[in-house]
């Protein structure tokens, strides 16, 4: 797994996406969000390190997913560029968490708008869901997060001809989808998991790196990026 390369939200995002009152809407705020928010010029040379480190760690071969957000798929392009078939290939079980109508309002904003959410907002984030369509962590992004490790049994089954099992797969996504995937790779809580990423959290373009030993998972290297 990967998160993505740092996008101009990442780099400014208390001064500019959340720093006044939002004078759009929340539908048009997500189209932001999934649409134009690209790499900075860090996160372009942190994709390119992740092409040449992710070559030196998975080699040739790997079967790349990304989630349609733009951040994610910029990123993908250009650690992996001019990759054969229709790869790497864009999944919607991959992307941001939804935040609804709460897509960048400033925390001021939205417990004056929406009280009744406050305390699940600022107590329980991981069940929290974010009113207006949106999804919480332990809900609707875990259901995404298993619906992507059920289209990978299928998408990776042994070859008909060969026999062969894909060996290596990468998933370039976001913070919230990984604590989500983390969770069920490691068989641990949510909750868990959440707590531990305050503490620690990925950095953009991290690579969390699983291997499986029969039907073991073997708990994550995590490789940083140097960038």
């Amino acid at each position: 797994m990967v998160r993505h390369a740092e996008s101009i939200e990442n780099a400014d995002k208390y001064n500019g996406f959340y720093h006044d009152r939002r004078p759009y809407d929340g539908q048009a705020a997500h189209d932001i969000s999934r649409t134009v928010v690209g790499l900075t010029p860090r996160g372009f040379h942190q994709a390119v390190w992740l092409g040449r480190t992710l070559a030196e760690t998975v080699g040739a071969g790997a079967r790349v997913y990304t989630s349609t957000y733009r951040r994610a798929i910029d990123t993908a392009q250009l650690a992996f560029p001019g990759l054969p078939g229709g790869w790497p290939r864009r999944t919607a079980l991959l992307d941001e968490q939804h935040y609804g109508e709460a897509t960048y309002m400033t925390k001021q904003e939205l417990f004056a708008t929406y009280p009744d959410g406050a305390e699940d907002r600022r107590l329980r984030k991981h069940l929290w869901t974010p009113p207006g369509g949106g999804e919480s962590l332990a809900g609707g992004v875990r259901q995404r997060a298993l619906g992507f490790l059920a289209l990978l049994r299928t998408d990776t089954a042994p070859d008909s001809g060969s026999g062969a099992r894909i060996a290596v797969v990468v998933a370039i996504t976001h913070h919230t989808m990984i604590l989500a995937l983390r969770a069920l790779l490691e068989a641990r809580p949510v909750e868990e998991v959440v707590t531990e990423s305050r503490e620690t959290k990925i950095p953009n373009a991290a690579i969390i790196r699983y291997e499986m030993r029969g039907d073991a998972i073997i708990r994550p290297i995590i490789i940083a990026p140097s960038i």
